[in-house]
């Protein structure tokens, strides 16, 4: 009896803990599913139909999404050797490139040239790349060469201007937005 006893007492035991640690470690699952977002794709023919000059009124963003947090913009550019290029600072998002194809000089860092604060009620800031500065050139920085393949990571706050495409650019953007700046899309 005295036995079975403590057979009963160990097995509550180790039930009592297991039950404990599950408690304490896992995350409980209900309220993780409850928050869950969906997932959104973009198909590639968009973005492959995005390979070229941008038609009147078209927005570089293909997707803005809230992402739990903070809100996910997804686009893709299309920059011509000759057209003008301005140089950028946002504010709040920071913004990742992948170059598809062509190839061009980058530079980040340094200082806007002719800074100007960007209206606040603009395209640009509410449905592009939220609050920040334009400028057509940049002082000082650094020139990075991009080519197809290439990845840029620009944080928020960072000058950034293109002053060299070799015929042409075209890159996926993916623009991260902690303060919800840009309006889902």
């Amino acid at each position: 009896m005295r036995a079975m006893m403590r057979t009963i007492m160990i097995a509550m035991t180790r039930a009592t803990s297991t039950a404990a640690f599950l408690f304490v470690v896992t995350p409980p699952m209900a309220d993780a599913q409850t928050k869950a977002l969906p997932a959104v794709d973009i198909p590639a023919a968009a973005i492959q139909d995005r390979l070229r000059p941008r038609k009147p009124g078209e927005l570089p963003n293909l997707r803005v999404v809230d992402a739990g947090g903070h809100n996910v913009g997804v686009g893709v550019l299309y920059r011509a050797e000759g057209d003008k290029q301005t140089a950028a600072l946002h504010y709040k998002v920071s913004e990742v490139y992948h170059v598809i194809k062509g190839s061009a000089a980058f530079v980040t860092g340094g200082t806007l040239v002719n800074a100007k604060v960007r209206e606040t009620a603009s395209l640009e800031v509410s449905k592009e790349d939220g609050p920040g500065s334009s400028g057509t050139a940049i002082q000082g920085g650094v020139t990075h060469q991009l080519k197809a393949g290439d990845v840029i990571v620009i944080p928020a706050g960072t000058p950034h201007w293109f002053s060299k495409i070799d015929g042409s650019i075209s890159y996926l953007v993916i623009r991260v937005d902690p303060s919800r700046v840009v309006q889902l899309q």
